[in-house]
């Protein structure tokens, strides 16, 4: 070295133990700045520094020009470090808003039952903040909803258990845990409710027969819109009632009277009505799905049509009754079991008769123009069928 000419800088490489990649800097002049440096360069505390052969360093003159330095992490205190930092924030204290009254929970109950809820894209960490929500002067986050039905929604997300005070509306708790999108607890109250709507009073046999015996005989019994479900009513006289839009699904209607009855757009389904008398019964558009049929008299005395335009007779089970001159336009009696029926001039234009079994009917002069015959049988028919009929 020449007189007067600075010493030149030694430059190394530091890299972390068991990577290839590292950092290249100039040696300090002490090790415990080149241990300060590397800390800060790589944001990891560094425990001790080693040559590429394994040496361990613990003098700045061993480290030569161009040297490999490997430096070892204290992996302890690091991992020690961000447990806490994660336990910490993992349970950083939240205050809500909700409808001007607070409430303090965790980040962890907010966000981690539905990480998919509204809560769940506000405090997660592992997610952008993606909800942008106005926080009042104490930083609680404010939220313009219901506090009455929010306490036992966020009682949910503490504990998985739903529990909530006598007279609080479900329908309501419902309608805040569809808003937060908690969809665990949407389903749980959804059945709940449905469970409720079954226990709604319903009209028992006992009773309907302590109000036919209460109505004159020529006073009009109005059961409109009632409901029924599941309710026994056979054989008993129920002529001439009032049933629009009732429900009678799944009731038991075996021989019962439903002659000149209103029965328009009423629920039957799965209902019950073998033997059942439904001459001159006005049945616009009424439900029959699957309904067990045998026998039943739909025949008018006076010449008149008994009315099943448009009605759902889907599976019914009609075999042996008398449809004779009834009005089943555009009706629906996909797979319905129509054998030995009477279907002398019924009218069953447009009606859908896909996999219908027709075996012994009599057709005779029935209208089936635009039917869909589909799959239907027709064996060991009475009256010949006239492809007239069915064009």
């Amino acid at each position: 070295m020449f007189s007067g000419e600075k010493p030149t800088k030694k430059r190394i490489t530091a890299r972390k133990r068991g990577e290839k990649r590292g950092i290249c800097l100039f040696v300090p002049s002490t090790l415990a700045e080149l241990t300060q440096v590397l800390t800060k360069k790589l944001s990891l505390k560094v425990d001790s520094l080693y040559t590429e052969s394994g040496g361990l360093i613990d003098s700045i003159e061993l480290i030569r020009d161009n040297d490999i330095v490997e430096v070892e992490i204290n992996n302890k205190e690091d991992k020690l470090s961000n447990l806490q930092e994660t336990t910490k924030a993992d349970n950083d204290w939240i205050t809500l808003n909700v409808g001007g009254v607070k409430f303090m929970t965790t980040r962890t109950t907010l966000a981690s039952r539905e990480p998919e809820s509204m809560f769940g894209c506000m405090f997660q960490h592992d997610r952008p903040f993606t909800w942008k929500s106005t926080t009042d002067d104490s930083n609680a986050f404010l939220i313009d909803r219901s506090p009455k039905y929010f306490e036992p929604i966020l009682n949910y997300l503490r504990h998985g258990q739903l529990i909530f005070d006598d007279g609080l509306s479900i329908e309501g708790v419902l309608e805040e845990a569809r808003f937060y999108n908690i969809v665990s607890l949407v389903e749980i109250l959804e059945k709940k409710v449905q469970e409720e709507r079954k226990t709604e009073f319903q009209i028992t046999r006992e009773l309907f027969c302590k109000r036919l015996l209460a109505t004159q005989s020529n006073v009009e019994l109005r059961c409109q819109g009632m409901n029924f479900e599941g309710c026994d009513l056979s054989r008993l006289d129920l002529k001439r009632i009032n049933f629009r839009y009732a429900n009678l699904k799944n009731s038991n209607l075996e021989g019962a009277n439903f002659a000149f009855c209103d029965m328009e757009r009423a629920n039957l389904s799965g209902a019950q009505l073998d033997g059942a008398a439904l001459m001159g019964a006005r049945m616009l558009c009424i439900n029959l799905e699957g309904a067990c049929m045998r026998g039943c008299n739909l025949e008018e005395p006076n010449g008149q049509r008994t009315n099943l335009e448009g009605a759902n007779l889907k599976g019914v089970n009609l075999s042996g009754s008398s449809l004779a001159g009834a009005n089943l336009r555009v009706a629906k009696l996909k797979k319905a079991d129509l054998r030995n029926c009477d279907l002398r001039g019924a009218v069953l234009a447009g009606a859908d008769l896909e996999s219908c079994d027709l075996s012994g009917c009599d057709l005779q002069e029935a209208n089936l123009r635009g039917a869909n015959l589909k799959d239907a049988i027709f064996e060991l028919m009475i009256s010949p069928l006239h492809m007239s009929q069915a064009l």
